[in-house]
Order: structure tokens, then C-alpha cells, then sequence
């Protein structure tokens, strides 16, 4: 495979040098990253480290910073796939009802 792509090769040493960079502490390795990204050739790779570049201080706070708003950002996900399947069939009393045994699930 290595030989029938070589942009995959690329592509890959790329995809590991910035999984460890996420798992690391050190966002100055970032900015070598993204130099590299923007001239590797592999035009996915260009256009992601370019939409990495547009929020770039975002993307050094996720590796410096050890906490997630994942917890969060599912619950508000899960509410909102409630609300779109509930959509013109009931009112608040049904949401309630759907939504509390979960809640009082999550409490225990």
C-alpha cells in the first residue's frame, strides 16, 4: 500500500505526528505542524490544516487545557434529537416525560 500511495504514507505520518501533538502539552509543535500540513502535497491535508489555522488559538487551548465539553455537548445533542423527533406531536408535558428518566438516570 505504501508503495501503490505515497500521499497515503504522507497523509499518515501527518494524521500520528498531530494525534500526538492533541495528546501532548506543547502547542508550539503545532505551528511545525501546520508548516508541514500546508506543503505535504495532499490536497485534504492542506485544507484542513488551513481550517486549523482559522481558529488557531481554539486548537491550542484544546492541547494545553485537559478538560472536555463532550459531557456536555452530548446531553445538548440527545435534547435536540428529542425536540426534532417530537416536532409537531406534542407539547412540553411529553418532553418532560421523555426527558426525566434520564435525568433521574444520570443522578444516580
Amino acid at each position: 500500500m505504501k508503495q501503490a500511495s505515497p500521499s497515503f504514507v504522507v497523509m499518515r505520518q501527518l494524521a500520528i505526528r498531530f494525534r500526538s501533538i492533541l495528546r501532548g502539552d506543547d502547542p508550539d509543535k503545532l505551528n511545525n505542524w501546520l508548516h508541514d500540513a500546508k506543503h505535504c502535497g495532499v490536497r485534504s491535508m492542506q485544507q484542513f490544516a488551513r481550517t486549523l489555522s482559522r481558529d488557531i488559538e481554539a486548537v491550542k487551548n484544546a492541547i494545553v487545557e485537559h478538560w472536555s465539553s463532550g459531557q456536555a455537548e452530548g446531553q445538548i445533542n440527545r435534547l435536540k434529537t428529542l425536540k426534532r423527533a417530537m416536532y409537531g406531536r406534542a407539547g412540553i408535558e411529553l418532553l418532560r416525560a421523555r426527558m426525566l428518566p434520564f435525568e433521574t438516570a444520570m443522578c444516580t
